[in-house]
């Protein structure tokens, strides 16, 4: 018998991670796992990963790239196509625009200051939580206060924080999910469940995990598509499902339920570093020769060990944003297909009507 069961909520940590986990970084997810694999022990991380959509939907910036969030010594303000920093300057006796360099690119801004002879970083963020028209960032001094004004690309994306950091992509991440859940797919049903905790406690979702308790690979996969059609109409959840060959996301002709989420691809990588994994999951999906191919993204893992969840975690945040950004109708075209029943009809969605089983040809080819 196989059933869906939430899984216990993930404990928090309250630190910023940073691609280098450090003991006071690194993720503490426990609770009791529902369903344990024979696998042969996993590699230390290289890097913590590299994170990949569909060959079709690859941005400029679609490996990971993650660093620890600024200390909280500015006032930011999200509002009409721009975002504003404040940083106070007044006990840097800085009084003129003249003494501050803004170095600044569509993805990372660099803010110093010259005070007493010295050149003074005010501001490091290697990755801000979204792109930017640099070309268009202006800055000034208003009284004590350094302001610089950074115009956005995606106007109507809400900005959290300045920075893509895990506190502001699980605080932003749910505007553009819209409510459609997330499923994690791959070869390890412990790595799936882990990860679907940390990001299920750090969105608000609910964790939901499949157990099983039948024999021979076939009905386990059976059994497994019964619950995820069950879970098809759900909304705001993190399904972890089994990895292995037993899993039904390991075969071609069990998608159909699938598909009605955002679906991640954890793959385990011998890449040497990101941008050899991420040529490795272009390779993958575009090869279509493993059914995890047809998720919506993939994250490859330079290894695993369970201290590196939370990285791994958010490099699946960082890829559904970019996905969900590339192209803004995906959630509603998810949420469609769930209206209709889950037909086995995605991506090319037939019309209301349409029966699976009838000999008709599909019109949408």
């Amino acid at each position: 018998m196989i059933k869906a069961a939430p899984m216990p909520a993930c404990s928090s940590i309250p630190l910023p991670f940073t691609t280098k986990a450090s003991p006071h970084q690194r993720s503490r997810v426990s609770g009791p796992r529902r369903l344990r694999l024979p696998a042969s022990p996993f590699r230390q991380p290289r890097s913590a990963f590299a994170a990949s959509p569909p060959a079709s939907r690859l941005r400029p910036r679609a490996s990971v790239s993650a660093s620890a969030a600024p200390s909280k010594d500015y006032e930011f303000t999200d509002g009409n196509g721009e975002v504003e920093l404040r940083l106070d300057v007044q006990k840097l006796g800085i009084e003129s625009s003249k003494d501050v360099f803004v170095d600044v690119d569509d993805t990372s801004l660099l803010i110093r200051a010259k005070s007493d002879g010295t050149l003074r970083t005010l501001m490091n963020v290697l990755t801000l939580f979204d792109r930017i028209k640099s070309s268009e960032t202006i800055w000034f001094i208003d009284e004590d206060q350094l302001v610089v004004i950074l115009k956005k690309v995606e106007q109507e994306l809400k900005w959290p924080d300045i920075d893509e950091s895990w506190e502001s992509l699980t605080a932003g991440i749910t505007q553009l999910l819209t409510g459609i859940s997330v499923h994690i797919v791959g070869d390890s049903t412990d790595i799936n469940e882990a990860v679907a905790k940390e990001i299920a406690e750090g969105i608000g979702y609910l964790p939901v995990c499949t157990r099983v308790a039948s024999d021979g690979e076939d009905s386990v996969a059976d059994a497994e598509s019964i619950v995820l059609e069950s879970l098809s109409s759900h909304v705001r959840t993190v399904v972890a499902t089994l990895g292995g060959k037993q899993g039904a996301a390991s075969r071609f002709d069990r998608w159909q339920y699938l598909h009605s989420g955002f679906t991640v691809w954890l793959s385990v990588s011998d890449a040497s570093d990101e941008a050899a994994a991420r040529e490795e999951a272009r390779r993958s999906v575009s090869s279509g020769s493993v059914a995890y191919a047809k998720a919506d993204v993939v994250v490859k893992l330079g290894g695993w060990d369970p201290e590196y969840t939370r990285a791994v975690a958010q490099g699946c945040l960082v890829a559904l944003k970019q996905l969900t950004l590339a192209d803004k109708k995906l959630a509603g075209k998810k949420s469609l297909y769930i209206r209709l029943g889950c037909r086995g009809d995605w991506p090319n969605i037939e019309p209301p009507g349409w029966d699976p089983d009838s000999d008709a040809p599909p019109t949408n080819v």
